[in-house]
């Protein structure tokens, strides 16, 4: 037995190696992967300007903390600013770290106000993060939780009657990954920018999963052209490495002051420089127009498979809900049998994040694998 908590049902596979949208267990066998790390190899496993800057960044410097200033922090802060919402950046080690920060921007921007969270949501599994995803499983074994979340469903209708004068925030994922890949409607957009501006609230918008071109824009909330207050990344920034970021507007940029928050490695030199050399990759408009015709191309494929009731995504953020088929049975099947990493979202739906590098083939072959197992009416391991 492994000396490690059991805190994740592992597969009973050990990666080895990893190279673009492939990995290799230990034992030679190669994988078509399908998940990313769970959205965070999107420009490929060990990318070779991702592994180059790592390398070079730590024959240089590994780390200061955050008394000091570093180029590859400052220039990265800059560009993830410049490039989104136009205020200012704090660095974190993960998104989970990322919501606890927002989170805090917008209790200190409005002190005692309620945070406005949408049912079906995720955002993390430390104490804040967790508060604000409404799941019962996930946080009932932790109780109590920090106290001033409301849960609401998704709907326009319904964030625009729950955000009044005690609101200091609505924290939206556009699109709902961990449940599924429910795709936000606009209208439930502007209807939350509107309460948020009526009543003096912050809109943060949850990018952790979706953004960074996950969805065929840079950021997620480009598809409906409503702007955050602030949003949360993390995941793909890295290339592989571990960091995240809130970055907010102008109106919020001054709020947090020395002493209000703060992480020991966070925004290091090594995962900065990673990040950047992710970042080459991910702003590319041309890659951008590849994922979204690789989304559309695997979106019609996964319609097509046998079982398949219903097709949600955007971009290469997919899901398909299948009607007799165990989920769950159909992943381990998946990778132990055709050597595919995907992952089920819940009893009957199936995920799909590829990195955003593969190609049509990579893409067809991936459906290949999936509609050999379904074709032989796989119900159980």
């Amino acid at each position: 037995m492994s000396a490690l908590l059991e805190t994740y049902a592992r597969y009973p596979v050990t990666f080895a190696r990893g190279e673009g949208p492939r990995l290799w267990d230990d034992a030679g066998h190669e994988y078509l992967d399908f998940l990313s790390g769970i959205s965070v190899a999107s420009v490929g496993h060990c990318h070779p300007a991702v592994v180059a800057a790592v390398r070079e960044q730590a024959g240089r410097l590994m780390h200061v903390g955050n008394l000091f200033f570093t180029a590859p922090m400052v220039a990265l802060a800059e560009r993830l600013a410049g490039g989104s919402l136009g205020g200012g950046v704090f660095f974190t080690n993960s998104g989970a770290e990322a919501v606890e920060a927002a989170l805090k921007l917008a209790r200190k921007a409005k002190q005692g106000g309620d945070i406005v969270v949408l049912r079906r949501g995720f955002h993390g599994r430390t104490y804040g993060a967790l508060s604000a995803t409404p799941q019962e499983s996930k946080q009932a074994p932790f109780a109590p939780l920090v106290p001033g979340f409301r849960a609401v469903e998704p709907t326009a209708e319904a964030v625009s009657a729950a955000v009044d004068e005690r609101t200091a925030a609505v924290l939206i994922e556009p699109v709902q990954g961990e449940s599924g890949v429910w795709i936000l409607p606009d209208e439930l957009l502007r209807a939350a920018r509107a309460a948020c501006d009526e009543h003096g609230a912050a809109l943060v918008f949850d990018e952790i999963q979706c953004g960074l071109a996950r969805t065929g824009r840079l950021w997620a909330y480009e598809h409906s052209g409503v702007v955050p207050d602030a949003l949360t990344t993390a995941k793909a920034l890295g290339g592989g490495m571990p960091i995240g970021a809130l970055v907010t507007g102008e109106r919020l940029r001054g709020v947090l002051e020395p002493g209000d928050h703060g992480s020991t490695f966070a925004g290091g030199p090594v995962v900065a420089a990673a990040a950047h050399a992710a970042l080459d990759v991910l702003e590319d408009p041309a890659l951008h127009a590849r994922v979204t015709a690789l989304g559309a191309r695997l979106a019609a494929g996964a319609a097509a498979l046998p079982g398949v009731t219903e097709v949600r995504g955007l971009g290469l953020m997919i899901a398909f809900d299948l009607d007799g088929v165990d989920a769950p049975a159909l992943v381990t099947r998946a990778l132990l049998e055709e050597r595919l990493v995907v992952n089920a979202t819940g009893p009957a739906t199936v995920r799909l994040l590829p990195p955003l590098v593969i190609d049509d083939d990579d893409a067809d072959e991936a459906l290949a694998r999936l509609g050999r197992l379904l074709a032989a009416g796989l119900t159980s391991p």
